[in-house]
């Protein structure tokens, strides 16, 4: 929707393919004589696959998308991201065709000439819109119809990005009622409004329930030739991440788009709970499961681990491994009695290895195995999510994905329960919204901060729950 989007995209990937041949050819030049350039063919074909990369890493990356509504500083990165590929073509191009193709200085230059070009003409594109749009050039008046929180949102985010070339020209609510904000009329004003000519797009923000008919507005904005946008209200629904596609010939609005469901995201995240999952256990678990057994057997009669049958991806039951950190008792388990803060049952030991989350460890043999991921939603044992299920009713969304050791919810403090029933139904609730948030945005860089923000708590003791 933004103006002109486009050609303004065009413009972008163009200027910027240019700007990469002359980083080549310059840095080509300085690294070393231009004759060694010309005769040596092979440089040219470099070239052009560097030129196909740009190319495609840009549309796979989303390089030139929120452009914007993200500040420089965000762009900056994506370009040093983009130069790095750039310069690892070069190296692995010149080790395949094994030739003295060029000097490390030529893959320095080209680099440090492609973040700076490119950077350049970042800033100078962006001032220049940033102008043009204050002067008033190519500013299109925009009405909304509605009066809601997605309405007041979809406002103060056209306000804060004059980049956008709109300006805000009002609300039509549903009646005549008098409001702070720029409510210039009703609904049924539309037409009047619109024959006005003073307004250029027509975006519609109306809740499901109301009494204006949708194809109606949509007729009467046709018929004063203004373009129309919809904001379905999916505000009611639990997630937020939608994808508008096609399939065949029918538009398809997807209201849960989740990166997991690639395969080819599913092997990476595969592959790393391999690799870590077998450095963990060797420098790691190889040492510490006797230190812990130990412990465990000489603090309380009873079994070192404690196996309990739980849900894993899409719905499929799995023994999932624990270190034993409650009082041992025959058929404990089938109960439905989480764990609380003070909870007696947990043993002085046990109460170390919960607070640290030592007692998780185990479950690195449940990763090897593929019935979790190193990160994901935690687990529940069966009879625990049945009952977690009459609080939250979107539960199973959770098994899209592997289980996880540690996740989202833990990190920010949302592990076990508590003893007061109401916070607990608080709690529980905000933990299933933190797992169903990183299922909808997760990424590899996601899964190493979560990582690291769990080392950190197990290093330094910080107490999330029980």
């Amino acid at each position: 929707m933004i103006v002109n989007k486009k050609t303004i995209h065009t413009l972008r990937l163009i200027s910027d393919l240019i700007l990469l041949n002359l980083a080549f050819f310059v840095a080509a030049i300085i690294a070393q004589s231009p004759d060694i350039l010309l005769e040596r063919t092979m440089m040219f074909v470099l070239l052009l696959l560097s030129n196909i990369l740009w190319f495609f890493y840009a549309s796979m990356s989303g390089f030139y998308s929120d452009f914007f509504s993200k500040p420089f500083a965000y762009q900056f990165t994506n370009i040093l991201k983009s130069a790095v590929v750039q310069a690892l073509l070069s190296v692995t191009f010149i080790f395949l065709v094994k030739e003295d193709l060029f000097t490390r200085n030529f893959i320095v230059l080209f680099t440090l000439f492609i973040i700076l070009l490119i950077s350049v003409r970042t800033i100078i594109f962006r001032k220049t819109l940033k102008t043009l749009r204050k002067k008033g050039k190519n500013v299109r008046n925009l009405l909304i119809l509605g009066y809601n929180e997605a309405a007041g949102n979809f406002k103060q985010m056209i306000e804060k990005n004059p980049d956008l070339g709109y300006k805000f020209y009002g609300f039509l609510n549903g009646s005549n009622q008098e409001s702070k904000e720029k409510v210039i009329g009703s609904i049924a004003d539309l037409n009047s409004v619109l024959e006005k000519k003073e307004v250029d797009e027509v975006v519609i923000a109306l809740q499901e329930g109301s009494s204006y008919r949708l194809d109606e507005l949509i007729r009467v904005c046709n018929i004063n030739a203004v373009k129309v946008h919809i904001i379905p209200d999916y505000l009611r629904f639990l997630g937020n991440r939608f994808q508008a596609s096609s399939m065949g010939n029918f538009p398809i609005i997807t209201a849960r788009e989740e990166p997991l469901n690639e395969a080819n995201w599913r092997f990476v995240k595969r592959i790393f709970d391999i690799f870590f999952s077998l450095l963990v256990s060797v420098f790691v678990l190889s040492w510490l499961v006797p230190v812990v057994a130990v412990l465990i057997i000489f603090n309380s009669k009873g079994p070192v681990f404690f196996v309990q049958e739980r849900f894993g991806v899409r719905n499929k039951k799995f023994n999932c491994y624990k270190f034993r950190t409650l009082t041992y008792l025959d058929k404990n388990e089938e109960k439905f009695k989480p764990v609380v803060d003070k909870d007696p049952r947990v043993t002085r030991i046990g109460r170390i290895l919960r607070k640290t989350n030592i007692d998780e460890l185990p479950q690195f043999i449940n990763v090897l195995r593929g019935d979790m991921s190193v990160v994901g939603p935690r687990p529940h044992a069966v009879m625990f999510d049945v009952e977690y299920e009459k609080i939250f009713e979107e539960i199973k969304l959770r098994y899209n994905v592997k289980p996880g050791i540690t996740g989202w919810a833990q990190i920010h403090g949302l592990r076990g329960d508590v003893q007061d029933k109401e916070e607990n139904r608080k709690r529980l609730r905000k933990r299933m919204e933190y797992d169903l948030w990183y299922i909808e945005n997760w990424s590899f860089k996601l899964d190493i901060q979560i990582i690291l923000m769990t080392v950190w708590h197990m290093v330094s003791g910080e107490s999330r729950g029980v």
